[in-house]
């Protein structure tokens, strides 16, 4: 089991342990004795605009530096930026300093290894022993002359953007379209805006003047409000949301109604179909059932992975199918990215609207959502007890199944990234979805 590492890397609040100087150059260090070992000479570092990855960044390069691996920093950059910049530079690994679309005030660490590829469970279980062992004490730096050194990359956005227009058929343009860009005041500012407008859209970009602390607040792929009502105020034929690191995507038709990740991944996987794709697509526990009746709709099988963008990879690679993704926007195309990819996967959303000479609001409405009411209950962390073992909690989840009968279904979850429980219920009828999620969460132990 691993004890640091959740569904999307380390996160935590910063300041508190994990995320403090010491442990990040521990971890960094940790990591340059396994990966180096595997042959990596050099690591990638991108953060997103946290007044926190300053700090983490610093201890980061410490520890890969003691550990005789060398460091190339690129800055503020989506973590699918990382990714691509790993591969295309040859750079052995990469890391993004990053809490998502946490707030400001935590943070996170992720890596990938060669590829662009996110760590397997059993690299960063390797990771996690040798960190026990810095963190006791045991953490060795090499010899003077076999240090690692480190470098800045000045290039590295131009070339991301470069390699994001590239996916739009050169047969094709943005000309004409109004969008507006929501950045969530996170990685994406400069470069996400930047592809769009280069591509020919008339842009309005919104939320797009980071300062270390607005990162998420109120705005990006989970607070949408605010782009619905930009999108209609201009008048804009539609609006694209990213999350703080970029690599959730969520968008708004001319009509201001969202279009959440299941919705965008239906567009993608009809597209592909009528391209000749033969293979299937994952989603995860928490995907929408419309999403699995729209696809069978269409002949295109579905499975279902753990949630995670992570194990919708891994489901992937298992079955050699190319598209997957998460109704929060994770939405995973590897014929053009390694990992979720917010930018590239609303270029291939455009790429189908303009093929097919239609617009996100009718294209949407070959899938009919079930209600589905999700309701997240802080909770204190405790190894000794589980929240979701206890009897008032196994009673009222009871009496909510019971209530749904064949009408629906429930989904009790830990967060992989914070101390949350998930708590998510569909169903036919919303006031019954909406009843069941509240009497289970009310059940629930809170922080």
């Amino acid at each position: 089991m691993r004890k640091y590492f959740g569904t999307d890397g380390v996160r935590g609040r910063v300041g508190e342990f994990p995320m403090t100087p010491s442990f990040a150059m521990k971890l960094g260090w940790a990591a340059g004795k396994v990966l180096g070992a595997e042959g990596i000479k050099e690591v990638l570092i991108g953060k997103d605009t946290r007044a926190s990855g300053y700090m983490l960044e610093s201890a980061l390069e410490a520890g890969f530096s003691a550990a005789g691996v060398n460091v190339a920093l690129v800055g503020p950059l989506p973590t699918p930026a990382v990714a691509y910049l790993t591969s295309t530079f040859r750079a052995d690994a990469g890391v993004v300093i990053s809490a998502s679309h946490n707030p400001f005030d935590d943070n996170g660490i992720k890596i990938f290894g060669q590829g662009g590829y996110k760590l397997t469970d059993v690299q960063e279980q390797e990771i996690e022993s040798k960190l026990r062992i810095a963190l006791e004490g045991g953490m060795e730096c090499v010899s003077s002359e076999a240090l690692g050194k480190a470098r800045r990359i000045e290039d590295a956005a131009g070339r991301y953007i470069e390699y994001c227009k590239a996916v739009l058929p050169s047969t094709l343009s943005l000309s004409g379209l109004k969008i507006v860009v929501d950045s969530a005041n996170g990685a994406g500012y400069k470069v996400a805006p930047a592809v769009y407008k280069e591509l020919g859209a008339n842009v309005i970009s919104i939320h797009d003047q980071p300062n270390g602390m607005n990162i998420n607040a109120g705005c990006g792929a989970t607070a949408m409000r605010s782009l619905c009502t930009a999108v209609l105020e201009h008048e804009a034929d539609l609006g694209i949301a990213l999350d703080g690191d970029a690599d959730r995507l969520m968008m708004v038709d001319h009509t201001g109604a969202v279009v959440d990740g299941d919705e965008l991944l239906f567009l993608l996987a009809k597209d592909a179909k009528a391209a000749g794709y033969t293979g299937g697509v994952v989603g995860t526990q928490m995907s929408n059932l419309g999403l699995e009746q729209a696809l069978a709709a269409i002949d295109v099988q579905f499975v279902r992975a753990k949630v995670g963008d992570r194990y919708v990879m891994e489901q992937l690679k298992s079955t050699g199918w190319r598209l997957g993704g998460e109704g929060s926007g994770h939405l995973l195309s590897l014929d053009h990215a390694s990992t979720g990819d917010a930018v590239i996967a609303s270029l291939r959303v455009l790429t189908s609207l303009l093929n097919q000479g239609t617009t996100l609001h009718m294209a949407k409405q070959g899938m009919n959502k079930l209600p589905q009411v999700l309701v997240n209950v802080r909770f204190k962390a405790s190894h000794d007890e589980d929240p979701l073992e206890s009897a008032s909690v196994q009673q009222a989840l009871t009496e909510a199944e019971d209530k749904l009968a064949a009408n629906g279904r429930v989904l009790l979850r830990k967060s992989g990234t914070e101390p949350l429980i998930r708590v998510m219920v569909e169903a036919s009828d919303a006031q019954l979805a909406q009843w069941c999620a509240e009497h289970i969460a009310s059940a629930l132990p809170s922080a």
